[in-house]
């Protein structure tokens, strides 16, 4: 049985959910990749040694984010929502496919599939996207180049970090439509030991 076929609970009813009302983009940075000079190697959703694929600590980071965004019970925590659709980078061309594996699990809880028909470099285009879809959205992307989907939205209140840190895979970005503009904030995951919970310094 690999990772993504363990067996889980369906989605509890979401008629009454905050997202139905309001229109919110989320954001994370795909979970632990290797590191160069590092032991710590990617391991495929089979268990094969794969580059670009997480480590344990993202596999269980993508474990995580399950109960996070889609808890058995209840609703998320304050500050989140049960995603409606989930993005993530494209893996073509040979890259990464750790943004897909991130939330792979989270969309098999949904019954959704990750919407991967963009890629790095066409985050102006998914952003344009972003903003005309209702309810609440889960994007999982690069860190290097998180921030151009963020330039595209519009505006922004307050104004988001420039740049998301190499040595983070622990937030959360919000983004509340609010009229015409968004309202930001940050939510830690706290999902794994080393976890912080202070947010990325603007």
């Amino acid at each position: 049985m690999t990772v993504l076929d363990a067996p889980t609970p369906a989605a509890p009813p979401q008629l009454l959910e905050p997202w139905v009302r309001r229109q919110v983009v989320m954001i994370i940075r795909h979970a632990e990749k290797p590191l160069a000079g590092r032991p710590v190697r990617g391991i495929s959703p089979s268990g094969r040694p794969d580059k670009r694929s997480l480590t344990v600590d993202g596999w269980l980071r993508a474990g995580a984010l399950v109960e996070l965004f889609a808890p058995g019970r209840g609703l998320p925590p304050s500050g989140l929502w049960r995603p409606g659709a989930v993005y993530a980078a494209a893996a073509g061309h040979g890259r990464s496919k750790r943004s897909i594996e991130t939330v792979e699990p989270l969309a098999k809880r949904l019954g959704l599939e990750v919407d991967v028909r963009y890629e790095p470099g066409q985050e102006a285009e998914l952003a344009a996207e972003l903003i005309d879809r209702p309810g609440a959205t889960l994007v999982s992307w690069h860190h290097k180049s998180l921030s151009r989907i963020v330039d595209n939205l519009g505006e922004i209140t307050p104004s988001p970090p420039r740049h998301w840190p190499a040595d983070r895979y622990d937030m959360v970005w919000v983004f509340i439509r609010v009229g015409d503009g968004w309202r930001f904030e940050q939510v830690p995951q706290l999902l794994l030991p080393g976890d912080l919970p202070v947010p990325i310094a603007v």
